[in-house]
């Protein structure tokens, strides 16, 4: 058995018994990402920050280590996913144009685009554009906020460790949660409920279509076009 003593205090922690949220997580994540990842690499990722989770955690900050441990897990596989983007730079510059198509139509019609407005405002054809949305799946919202933060592909920076965020990171990073969270209530109900299903309730894809009656490819395109809107929406205030 692995026992993990947090250096704020006496608490000792079994981390077998925590193996199941990294599994959990992994899979998760999993089903966002294309054929050629492995979820053992996603595991033996959310177990270095399972582990570091165990060293770092403290009771008095009121969060139960369960709780904490998973939001761990969870930075150290998307840490693992920034050291290298699988999906060629084409895929970065459609999701581009996705976005960019979105926000010119909507600023014309006043209302949220369609799926076959969109593609027309493209000049492509209603399948090619659910063809760019299902790419773009895999290379994006590993958490909505870095969807803001990305640049030809690349996500930001690495996390930096605890207590190194200074205080302008910090009321940065508060701003584009509360205007991500005001963008997202302007989202189409479906795109709205997808979200809230996959990172709230964390259902898988599959899952959710079958809350929604429709098929796991038609939540995948409803979660990239929620995240190209989004994109689009806040497009002002990354500027």
């Amino acid at each position: 058995m692995v026992y993990e003593q947090t250096q704020e205090a006496d608490i000792q922690i079994k981390v077998e018994d925590y193996l199941y949220l990294v599994n959990r997580i992994a899979h998760h994540i999993m089903a966002r990402m294309p054929s050629s990842v492995q979820v053992d690499d996603l595991t033996q990722a959310g177990m270095v920050g399972l582990l570091e989770a165990a060293q770092k955690y403290d009771p008095s900050k009121g969060a139960s280590f369960e709780t904490y441990a998973g939001i761990r897990i969870r930075g150290a596989i998307v840490d693992e996913m920034r050291k290298g983007d699988w999906a060629p730079r084409s895929v970065h510059r459609n999701a581009r144009r996705v976005s960019e198509a979105i926000g010119s139509l909507e600023a014309r019609l006043g209302r949220d685009a369609r799926d076959s407005e969109i593609a027309e405002e493209m000049a492509i054809s209603l399948d090619e554009y659910h063809d760019i949305l299902r790419d773009s799946t895999s290379t994006r919202l590993f958490s909505l906020e870095e969807t803001f933060e990305e640049d030809e592909g690349r996500l930001s920076k690495p996390r930096q460790s605890e207590g190194l965020v200074g205080p302008a990171e910090g009321v940065h990073k508060h701003a584009l949660r509360t205007a991500l969270a005001e963008a997202i209530r302007t989202l189409p109900e479906r795109e709205q409920l997808v979200l809230s299903l996959y990172y709230d309730q964390e259902l898988n894809l599959k899952e959710i279509g079958l809350v929604l009656g429709v098929s796991e490819s038609r939540v995948s395109q409803i979660h990239s076009q929620a995240a190209l809107r989004l994109r689009s929406k806040l497009s002002g205030w990354r500027k």
